[in-house]
């Protein structure tokens, strides 16, 4: 009975020799490299040395003159799961062409308040101007809140402000 831990022994690093280290290649600097992964693309199929048994060979990488004919040689679950990426593709691009159209809109009316604004400020500088230009006597407000008639100077100044207004949003 003191063989059966032995053979349990052996049983278990038979089955842990699976997690051991099964891709065995040389790279391109010449050395053997091992690994529980396959190597990249661009190791060529005859620098292989050793693969697990149950594995794929690894293709090596194409050409893009070769695209289409790889393309054709396709697994069809492959081509499956290709054609459901496509149709995710599509609805990514269906709602980013969505989220597009609304940022536009949004902008758009955006756009469309500041226009209205300019429109608004433009009618009020020009009845404004109109008023100074009248000569009629005005009062405005001092710093300590005390109506004043403008003086020449005053009129002149607002003049000129509102004349920026004027220039800033009546332009068309």
């Amino acid at each position: 009975m003191k063989s059966h831990p032995t053979l349990l022994l052996a049983a278990l690093c038979l089955a842990c020799t699976s997690a051991l280290a099964q891709w065995q290649w040389i790279d391109k600097d010449g050395r053997k490299v091992f690994s529980d992964r396959p190597p990249p693309q661009d190791v060529p199929q005859n620098k292989i040395l050793k693969q697990p048994r149950h594995s794929a060979p690894v293709a090596a990488a194409q050409p893009a003159s070769d695209a289409a004919p790889a393309a054709a040689a396709v697994p069809p679950t492959a081509a499956a799961s290709s054609a459901a990426a496509a149709g995710k593709d599509k609805e990514l691009e269906k709602k980013k062409a969505q989220a597009e159209a609304e940022e536009a809109a949004k902008k758009k009316a955006e756009e469309d308040k500041l226009a209205k604004a300019r429109a608004d400020n433009c009618e009020r500088a020009k009845a404004a101007k109109l008023t100074i230009e009248s000569g009629k006597p005005l009062r405005q407000a001092n710093a300590q809140g005390e109506l004043i008639f403008m003086d020449e100077a005053a009129r002149s100044a607002e003049l000129k402000r509102i004349q920026g207004v004027i220039d800033s949003d009546c332009r068309r």
